[in-house]
């Protein structure tokens, strides 16, 4: 599965894997795709340069790169000073934060144990905590660094160039690819509907094509839905240098999502168990849809804030729900490719099924084109 991006990168397969775990993220290395960590919950420096320390010793020489999350537009005070997390949290309103307590109580979550920090933080969507998760990811020798919304600030592309990292944005439009292609980005993913997480309203099939035209010549990965080779033989033939894969990984051996209720409910989850929902960040992002999704979604609630104010509210009632694994609340962000993810397997049987799936989709068209044995 080689393309002109895979060769510059060094990787055997055009399939990078982004996942907040660093297990996972170097056994996709390892299994010759590329890694690339996600950097949002690491709200402690030292935390984020120990797990890169962990991913140096573990990749075996093989690339790797980091995700942040730097917000087009931020959050500040009078006179565009800079706020700290307890200024923002202050811009809360008690309204919101009755419903919180509101739904967990009707669902009775426990408290968190007198003294216990919250385990779920979501500070890393704010910009001065992204800034410093890519003060330490530099000292490293990352190949890439993606920033999940949209173009990361000009100094900060200036900054990777300098250490010939490339650099990646999520598009959910051409519109917005062309901004990123405008900005200096190495390489736009184009993100369909179907993806978990942040994503936009265009789907997979329609939007690689037209992030593709929008500008070549600039490596596009394709990212939504996908999650079999036959899937990734399709998005090359649409154009693409690659793909993306988030979701996939979530049920692999080497996660880590410290909860088998979780791991149980995506496992049972089908492709029509998602929603699309502002509730956990302020930006609408797919998730398990659960009752808490139901709750923020409700016309009757308050509704939601904007990023970062809602991923703030929340970040402690995310922790309760998942100490406490109340299974009607209990959710993680997911694509609909969740679908096809029945059983934990380790992340090389998952890139074994990928170039598998992949060969035979070739081997397809070929037969179809009369060039047979010619894959």
């Amino acid at each position: 599965m080689q393309t002109e991006l895979s060769k510059k990168l060094g990787i055997e397969h055009a399939i990078f894997g982004f996942t907040p775990f660093p297990a996972v993220a170097a056994a996709i290395s390892r299994a010759g795709g590329f890694g690339v960590l996600g950097a949002v919950r690491y709200t402690a420096p030292d935390d984020l340069a120990r797990d890169l320390d962990w991913m140096e010793e573990h990749v075996d020489g093989a690339p790797y790169g980091l995700d942040v999350v730097m917000p087009a537009k931020k959050v500040e005070g009078p006179g565009h000073q800079k706020l700290t997390e307890a200024d923002v949290e202050a811009m809360i309103p008690e309204g919101h934060r009755q419903f919180v307590r509101d739904t967990l109580a009707k669902h009775g979550v426990p408290e968190l144990a007198e003294g216990e920090a919250s385990g779920w933080r979501i500070t890393g969507w704010m910009e001065q905590v992204a800034r410093g998760q890519l003060d330490v990811a530099f000292d490293y020798p990352i190949k890439l660094l993606a920033n999940a919304l949209g173009s990361p600030p000009a100094d900060v592309i200036r900054r990777a160039h300098d250490r010939n990292v490339l650099v990646a944005a999520l598009a959910g439009s051409a519109r917005h690819a062309r901004k990123h292609a405008d900005a200096g980005i190495d390489i736009v993913v184009a993100q369909g509907y179907e993806a978990g997480g942040h994503t936009g309203e265009i789907a997979s099939m329609v939007l690689t094509p037209e992030v593709v035209d929008a500008v070549s010549p600039l490596p596009v990965l394709a990212a939504g839905g996908i999650g079999s080779g036959e899937q990734a033989a399709a998005a090359l033939a649409l154009g693409a240098q690659g793909v993306w894969l988030g979701s996939l990984w979530l049920t692999t051996t080497e996660a880590d999502l410290h909860s088998r209720a979780l791991t149980a409910k995506l496992l049972a989850a089908g492709s029509g168990d998602t929603v699309r929902s502002r509730a956990l960040t302020g930006k609408p992002a797919r998730q398990l849809r659960t009752e808490w999704t139901d709750a923020w979604d409700d016309p009757s609630g308050p509704g939601m804030l904007p990023m970062p104010l809602q991923g703030l509210l929340v970040a402690e009632a995310v922790s309760r729900i998942q100490k406490y694994e109340v299974d009607p609340l209990l959710g993680t962000p997911v694509g609909q490719i969740v679908g096809r993810m029945t059983s934990e397997r380790p992340v090389q049987a998952v890139f074994d099924d990928l170039t598998r799936g992949f060969e035979r989709a070739v081997d397809r068209i070929n037969r179809i084109a009369g060039r047979s044995g010619q894959s």
